[in-house]
């Protein structure tokens, strides 16, 4: 299962031709309820405060999960000039206004355009949504990878993954994302590395907390990174259940990535309520961070050929 199994969730990519960059747009089918939780210290993001209690607006009408670091945040104009087309968004005066809050990895590198991914890209990546969810080395993980303390030559393709959970057979929360971290992705324990910092010239790993824990992180290079997560149920919640979701699916990131939530790292994770469902919070919660989790696992088995 993935977040497409989520009644009224669809995703769509826009991948780079020749870059290794892209978009990733998250659209529900009606306007959604939100919630948004920052933990990285080096965020990259677009209209997330009005995600808070006590604003205006409640729901949203699309995700954007971008490369391109800041550059790439104008991907949302062109989700929202999809929308716009088709008469979705917030009536404000005569007029309908997406709301499509957004969130960058950072995956420039030498030889980069900083032109890509423009608007076009975050529309075409509306034009291909569907229920149908591609997974590995595409959209907003075309460029993504993982640990990178010593640098993107000893780092792992990172990616994007999926998975989703049932709860009382009625309720579907899913989790995709998209795995840039600064640190090593593991499995079961903070030794079972799956993806992460290789030793130079070879294929076993280095271990980023063993590094750390040896030697001053200024002797390091710290790269550009991020773990990005969009967290969707049909279960019903209000604003404040839904930004306490996004920060329970949080823990998802620190069981998955070692260290997580670094001040290297911009982690932030969305959080959508599509649906009329009823259910505990904090069994939503927890089911949230363990599908977080194993979307951020998957991501990088399917990108390295582990799956």
């Amino acid at each position: 299962m993935n977040i497409c199994d989520v009644p009224g969730i669809r995703v769509g990519h826009a991948t780079h031709p020749d870059q290794a960059t892209g978009c990733t747009v998250i659209l529900p089918d009606q306007a959604a309820v939100a919630g948004v939780s920052i933990c990285g210290g080096a965020p990259g993001t677009r209209e997330t405060e009005l995600l808070r209690p006590g604003f205006l607006v409640s729901r949203i009408h699309g995700i954007m999960l971008t490369g391109g670091s800041a550059f790439g945040l104008r991907t949302a104009d062109g989700a929202m000039q999809y929308l716009a087309e088709r008469g979705i968004g917030f009536a404000a005066q005569g007029f309908s206004v997406p709301i499509v809050p957004g969130a960058v990895i950072f995956d420039l590198a030498e030889g980069r355009s900083i032109t890509q991914p423009d608007a076009r890209m975050g529309y075409l990546a509306c034009q291909n949504a569907g229920d149908t969810l591609k997974e590995g080395l595409v959209g907003a993980g075309r460029g993504a990878t993982v640990g990178k303390l010593w640098g993107r030559e000893c780092s792992m393709p990172g990616g994007i993954g999926s998975a989703a959970v049932r709860l009382h057979d009625r309720v579907v929360i899913g989790a995709l994302a998209v795995v840039n971290a600064f640190g090593d992705i593991v499995e079961g324990g903070d030794e079972d590395i799956v993806a992460g910092l290789r030793n130079p010239g070879k294929s076993d790993f280095a271990g980023t907390m063993r590094q750390l824990q040896a030697k001053p992180l200024a002797d390091w290079i710290s790269g550009g990174n991020t773990v990005l997560v969009a967290v969707a149920t049909n279960a019903a919640l209000t604003v404040e259940q839904c930004n306490r979701l996004a920060q329970t699916a949080q823990n998802g990131i620190a069981r998955a990535v070692r260290p997580a939530h670094s001040m290297f790292d911009g982690d932030v994770v969305f959080a959508l309520s599509c649906g009329e469902e009823n259910a505990d919070l904090s069994t939503v919660g927890e089911l949230a961070a363990q599908v977080t989790a194993q979307a951020i696992i998957r991501a990088v088995k399917v990108s390295n050929g582990l799956d």
